[in-house]
């Protein structure tokens, strides 16, 4: 008696599911990674609105000693630093930089501070409407003499994607650089940060002060998970790629019932 043995097929990966697998690994690599990244943007988004809701509503304290001003580079050690300076305006020397606000297209009225030590501090004194733009047309905020003002430290602007380049030359300013303003209108010894001025109103209305923005948008967490889940979903998708392409080639492969007959 003759004994025939049964031997079952192995099943191989076919190249295109191997193909499918790689490209799975390596998108659900990516958007994991893009919603770890958020989950630090978090973290990092907290942190800054604790640290400007701590200062901005502390006490105001004076302003750092012009000796210390060469190494305040990082923002992060003193913005939205609630501040107290004394000294006269330079309103000669008044900058306006356009803005929009809640109030409207309009712009900030930026104004040099002379102090007695002979330093300066430019101060954001506030906004006013386009039509505003001219001191002649708002005399009254022209204070003289010695003032004292109450604001928050804020870093300068150096432009960037959404900023229009300053045209000095024809007096359009479009961003807060405080550098180029002290050097175009000859200031020496000018802080390298600007002062917020508070809500303090000013004579005549105008400027109009605590305009600065103290909220910030906090989307990370929603981003982190809408990344995670399209992670889940391409593995989902990548199995049953990968499932239905194995599966096709065992049905081929396998030998039909005819073809067992015929032999």
């Amino acid at each position: 008696m003759t004994i025939q043995s049964e031997t079952t097929p192995r099943r191989r990966i076919r190249p295109a599911a191997i193909g499918v697998m790689l490209i799975t690994t390596i998108l659900t690599g990516c958007l994991l990674a893009l919603g770890t990244w958020q989950v630090h943007r978090l973290a990092w988004k907290r942190d800054l609105v604790a640290r400007v809701e701590e200062r901005a509503h502390a006490a105001p304290v004076g302003l750092p000693a012009p000796n210390e001003w060469p190494a305040m580079t990082d923002p992060s050690h003193y913005e939205y630093r609630r501040v107290k300076v004394t000294g006269s305006y330079r309103h000669q020397d008044e900058v306006q930089v356009y803005t929009v606000t809640d109030l409207g297209p309009g712009y900030w009225v930026l104004t040099p501070l002379q102090r007695a030590d002979g330093t300066a501090v430019v101060v954001n004194r506030g906004f006013v409407p386009t039509d505003k733009r001219e001191p002649s047309t708002r005399p009254q905020g022209e204070v003289e003499g010695s003032v004292e003002i109450t604001g928050l430290m804020r870093a300068t602007e150096t432009g960037g994607l959404f900023l229009r380049t300053n045209d000095p030359e024809n007096n359009r300013w479009y961003s807060r650089n405080i550098a180029q303003i002290a050097d175009v209108k000859k200031i020496e010894n000018t802080a390298p940060f600007y002062i917020d001025a508070d809500a303090t109103p000013n004579p005549g209305g105008l400027p109009i002060g605590g305009k600065t923005m103290l909220t910030f948008p906090n989307n990370h967490l929603s981003y982190a998970i809408t990344w995670y889940i399209l992670a889940g979903m391409v593995v989902v998708a990548g199995w049953y790629v990968t499932r239905n392409l194995n599966g096709s080639k065992t049905a081929t492969d396998a030998p039909s019932s005819d073809d067992d007959e015929g032999a």
